[in-house]
């Protein structure tokens, strides 16, 4: 679904269990109890396309709520789903606290979604967010990397930013525009996330399985950029989003990954994450003061 795709582990098919887990309850924060930033954006990525709306947003909302709640199904059945008061989900709902407040200036459609963050045990380097908030890690990408918090929450906010910026929508509207309703083996979906082939049936009328749909080399630099800027006004360090893509070429360079030639490189997202440090940094220096 995302550039963290790619980084799944190679040895297996299937994500390989890393803990067994009690069946736990969904974190949910409506991002209407929030207050919008109003402040302008700092990094330059455009207008969203136009394209997007061949395709209702609340129908793949729907759709991606449908699809969330059976991969959380699955692992539960797997016993792979973090139960509640799990230190690093605990982790991961403190980091979607801070940045969730800063995600409506980029959609107001988020002012209405129910944001979830869940927590998947498999070696799987990986992390995603579908339309309407729908946020899952996996522990591979925690534990393999040693994600610190700032980093942590450079990778949530790329996958919000894929959310918010609707890119599953373009490349849905796109999908119809050039082939028309097409239906994704299951049997990808299945490879990718281990989840059962016939979950992919539930959106293939939709048009895309949105755990399978790819983004493009703009959907990917625009995620950095817009992740980058919710992160550091929730006073997460900028520079982590250089650190973490320096851990991530470590990653490949040993064999642990396989990049997608529809996604940049890593050195050219570094070369473009630093040149817009100075752009956000007042922004990280403002959250900092204001939490001190």
């Amino acid at each position: 679904m995302c550039w963290l795709c790619d980084f799944k582990n190679p040895s297996s098919d299937a994500p390989e269990t890393t803990h067994r887990w009690q069946a736990r309850r969904g974190f949910l924060l409506a991002a209407g109890a929030v207050v919008a930033t109003g402040a302008a954006a700092q990094v330059d990525v455009g207008a969203a396309s136009g394209m997007r709306k061949l395709v209702p947003a609340e129908s793949l909302e729907n759709d991606a709520r449908q699809q969330y709640n059976q991969v959380l199904a699955d692992a539960r059945a797997k016993n792979a789903l973090a139960p509640d008061g799990h230190p690093q989900l605990l982790r991961l709902h403190a980091i979607a606290k801070r940045l969730i407040p800063h995600t409506l200036a980029w959609n107001p459609r988020a002012r209405d979604w129910r944001w979830q963050v869940n927590l998947i045990g498999s070696k799987q380097l990986n992390a995603w967010c579908m339309p309407g908030g729908k946020i899952a890690f996996y522990t591979g990408i925690l534990d393999q990397l040693q994600l610190d918090d700032d980093e942590v929450a450079m990778i949530m906010g790329h996958e919000m930013a894929h959310a918010l910026r609707e890119h599953a929508r373009e490349r849905a509207s796109k999908n119809m525009a050039t082939e028309g309703l097409s239906r994704i083996g299951g049997a990808v979906a299945a490879s990718v996330f281990g989840i059962d082939p016939r979950v992919t049936d539930l959106i293939a009328r939709g048009g895309a399985n949105l755990l399978t749909l790819k983004f493009s080399r703009d959907d990917e630099t625009e995620a950095d950029l817009v992740g980058l800027e919710i992160a550091a006004r929730a006073g997460y360090r900028p520079e982590a989003s250089v650190a973490l893509w320096k851990k991530m070429l470590a990653a490949n360079g040993n064999g642990g990954a396989q990049w997608l030639s529809t996604h940049p490189s890593g050195s050219n997202r570094i070369h473009e994450l630093e040149a817009n440090l100075p752009k956000v940094q007042h922004l990280y220096e403002q959250a900092r003061h204001s939490q001190n």
